[in-house]
């Protein structure tokens, strides 16, 4: 078979299991809403949304240890060093438990000041504190559960992290069904299943790595795992990648904030249309993660052709996804637009700002598919200051000068942003191709 008929092939079978998995993700959320809903009170499903988005908040800062692990371990898998896989998923699962640690011992702090930010209503505020309170207990779990899938990702498993997500995301329902609706204990029981089902699902995890490791050369070396210094490489790393998702997430952040200001029906539409955005992102994320596994086994055999092949094939089928997706948002964005929402002030408003949602995946393309690249090559620094400048060099002084616009001013705004990541990684990457840093030392 030709080389790049094999390559597509791989393309798609390490980019549609993490497609799938990440389209769960938003399933269970309207599974909890479609339980939660039906209780007498709406103070419970308030609890739970404002609860869970302060996790999310929280959790997301640290993807940094899915990210860091899959670009080195995809690296290892190239060069076929089974000790040096060994070592990484076990330094990174220290990492992400020691993280979670930190996280319990701070908690009572971290959460009352997680739910003031997201100024959680009155009615709500003390069973949304319940509610993170029981479910923070899931920390260590998910953070072990980043790295192992990430180390997957980088051993082209994504099958794996889709069938743990899925057995996840089932025991959550099910543990719903029955803590909320038989035991009655409504927003903690909500809790309660996420904290067992994040328990099982890492559970899990930890099954299918050691089933991974089993015919693997090399053995641990208990010392270094011990040793800070041996940890140098991958911290550096994450440090990058902490930057860069605190930047990003402050970008998010400041865009809902922009959208508050002005008033409820704005809020309500960008926050519809967003999810569209979010689900554009799915297929185009699903091809970042083939292309972070894809880069860096071909760096990691320092196969310079493989590396190049492996670019162009994952940005090709990414830009066709994108270009699907605005055709998509084109032709029945107007038909989805009510399907979010049954107020037409609300549904009316999305309309004015749906071209901004049409144009994006095809504006932002660029900036997941180089994405998946540098994190495939380790290479976070450009990730980093490729963030740092899109966030306070564009995003910020386009809005700056556009407020006069109103709405349209902040939706360019963010487009503009999420362009300069594609261009300012772009630019990195033409500079690290010319000189071959890829290959050196991160």
């Amino acid at each position: 078979m030709p080389y790049h008929k094999t390559l597509n092939h791989k393309i798609w079978a390490l980019a549609w299991p993490m497609i799938i998995s990440n389209l769960s993700v938003p399933l269970l959320g309207l599974v909890d809403t479609a339980i939660l809903g039906h209780l007498d009170s709406a103070h419970y499903l308030a609890a739970v949304a404002v609860g869970s988005s302060v996790l999310s908040f929280l959790y997301w800062g640290f993807g940094f240890l899915r990210m860091g692990t899959t670009g080195f371990a995809a690296q290892a898998y190239g060069a076929n060093n089974g000790q040096a896989s060994r070592q990484l998923v076990a330094q990174s699962m220290i990492m992400g438990a020691s993280i979670g640690a930190v996280l319990l011992i701070t908690s009572p702090w971290l959460l009352q000041l997680g739910l003031t930010l997201v100024e959680a209503p009155a009615n709500a505020q003390a069973l949304a504190l319940s509610y993170c309170q029981i479910r923070i207990f899931s920390a260590p779990a998910v953070l072990v559960n980043y790295a192992i899938v990430g180390w997957l990702i980088g051993h082209q498993q994504t099958r794996w992290p889709l069938l743990i997500m899925l057995f996840t995301n089932i025991i959550n329902i099910v543990l719903d069904l029955w803590f909320i609706v038989g035991l009655k204990m409504n927003s903690d029981g909500a809790a309660w299943a996420t904290l067992i089902a994040e328990y099982l699902g890492c559970g899990i995890a930890l099954y299918v790595l050691k089933r991974q490791l089993a015919p693997m050369s090399g053995s641990l070396q208990w010392p270094a795992l011990l040793s800070w210094q041996h940890y140098q490489q991958l911290l550096t790393v994450n440090r990058h990648l902490f930057v860069r998702t605190l930047a990003l997430l402050a970008s998010l952040a400041f865009f809902t904030a922009q959208g508050a200001q002005q008033g409820a029906i704005v809020l309500a539409a960008n926050a519809i249309l967003m999810q569209l955005v979010m689900l554009s992102s799915y297929g185009m994320d699903g091809f970042a993660h083939a292309t972070e596994a894809l880069v860096g086994d071909a760096i990691g055999k320092k196969n310079h052709r493989r590396f190049i092949a492996s670019c162009w094939a994952c940005g090709y089928w990414a830009g066709l996804s994108a270009l699907l997706f605005s055709l998509t948002f084109w032709l029945l964005g107007e038909h989805l637009l009510p399907l979010f929402s049954s107020l037409s002030d609300v549904v009316n408003t999305a309309k004015l700002y749906l071209p901004w949602v049409i144009a994006l995946p095809l504006l932002a393309v660029a900036s997941y598919c180089l994405d998946g690249i540098f994190i495939g090559a380790s290479q976070s620094q450009a990730m980093q200051y490729t963030m740092l400048l899109a966030s306070l060099v564009v995003y910020l002084p386009c809005w700056a000068l556009t407020q006069h616009w109103g709405n349209h001013g902040l939706w360019f705004a963010f487009a503009a942003f999420n362009l300069a990541r594609g261009l300012g990684l772009a630019a990195f990457f033409i500079r690290y191709n010319k000189r071959r840093y890829w290959y050196l030392p991160h």
